[in-house]
Formats: C-alpha cells, sequence, structure tokens
C-alpha cells in the first residue's frame, strides 16, 4: 500500500511476492542448517555413547565380578592410587587362568598373548581430555561407588560408556557432594 492512496496496488503485490520468493531459500537453508546440525549432534552422541570399542578378547566382567565374586582391586591394582585403574597385566590373568577355564576359546587367546609374551591391547572405554587432571584416590577416600561414574561394571558382559563424564557432569557430582570447585582441582 502507499502512503498517498492507503489502496493496495499491483506494484504492492509484486513486492511482497518478491519479498516471499527471496524469504523461501533462507527458510530451506535454515531448515537443512537445523537438519544437519541434528544429525551431526545425534551422530556425535551415538559414536560417544552408544557404540562400544571392539576388544581383542571378550572380557566379561559380569563372569569374573558379578558371577564369581572376585574383587576389582584383584585385577584393577592401581585403582585407588591412580588416575586410572589400570589394566591389568596379562601376568594377572595367566594367575588364574592358567588352570580355571583354559580350554575355553577367549581364554585360548589370552594364553596365545602369553605365549608371544605380547600385552593384549585393549581399547580404552572410559576416556578424559589430557587437560583434565583426576585421580581416583579421592573418590574413593569419599567413598564414591565406581558405578557413580562408570555405571554396573559388575554386571556388563560388555565394557561401554554409560556416563558422559565431561565437566557438567562432574560439577554436578561435586555440587552435590560438597567437593571442591576450584578450577585447579581438575585442570592442568
Amino acid at each position: 500500500m502507499t502512503e498517498e492512496t492507503s489502496v493496495w496496488t499491483e506494484e504492492d503485490e509484486k513486492k511482497l511476492t518478491n519479498r516471499i520468493w527471496r524469504a523461501i531459500p533462507v527458510v530451506i537453508a535454515g531448515y537443512f542448517l537445523l537438519l544437519f546440525l541434528t544429525v551431526g549432534a545425534l551422530y556425535a552422541y551415538w559414536n560417544r555413547y552408544m557404540t562400544v570399542p571392539e576388544q581383542p578378547i571378550n572380557f566379561s566382567h559380569k563372569i569374573h565380578v558379578f558371577d564369581n565374586g572376585l574383587p576389582c582391586s584383584t585385577c584393577h591394582k592401581l585403582f585407588e592410587k591412580s588416575s586410572t585403574a589400570g589394566i591389568p597385566a596379562i601376568e594377572t590373568c595367566m594367575s588364574c587362568h592358567k588352570s580355571v577355564a583354559a580350554g575355553k576359546p577367549e581364554i585360548k587367546k589370552v594364553r596365545a598373548f602369553w605365549d608371544r609374551k605380547e600385552p593384549i591391547p585393549w581399547e580404552r572405554v572410559h576416556n578424559l581430555p589430557d587437560h583434565v587432571l583426576f585421580s581416583h584416590k579421592p573418590h574413593i577416600k569419599a567413598g564414591l561407588d565406581c558405578a557413580a561414574c562408570h555405571g554396573e561394571i559388575k554386571a556388563m558382559p560388555v565394557v561401554k560408556q554409560v556416563r558422559s563424564l565431561e565437566m557438567g557432569f562432574c560439577v554436578q557430582c561435586h555440587r552435590k557432594k560438597n567437593a571442591p570447585l576450584e578450577c585447579a582441582t581438575c585442570h592442568k
């Protein structure tokens, strides 16, 4: 509409039509950008939390801990002192498996690594960025159960990451437990 006549003209109609046609590619591009970001976020989530790294041996914490009652410290000797629980040395595995279940296929794989004097090339499941200072020691000392961060590993046939272990997850727990929140507590 022009100010002089206050009547909707054909020229006004053309301007409106042009604006609509110019807006359509922007709306479509916005839609595809949103779709791309959503698919990317789902892909990142799936790769981080839903995929399980393939291990050289199908080791089951369920059999060792839940079914047979072995304490975590039998194999993970460093969990109270170190930033990582520590992957057991093959000698730890063979201290039992020289005789226990020695004929089973997965134990034969362990035996083959032992015979070749090679460590088992386990794939890490729980990773933290390099800039994070972490030790299990204060967490164990505070009485925090491993499952709080790692899930019920003792019942898992295959270990997978079930918590994000991202900063927000840790800060939320620190607040709940009245643990230190200073940056230097966790960051280099």
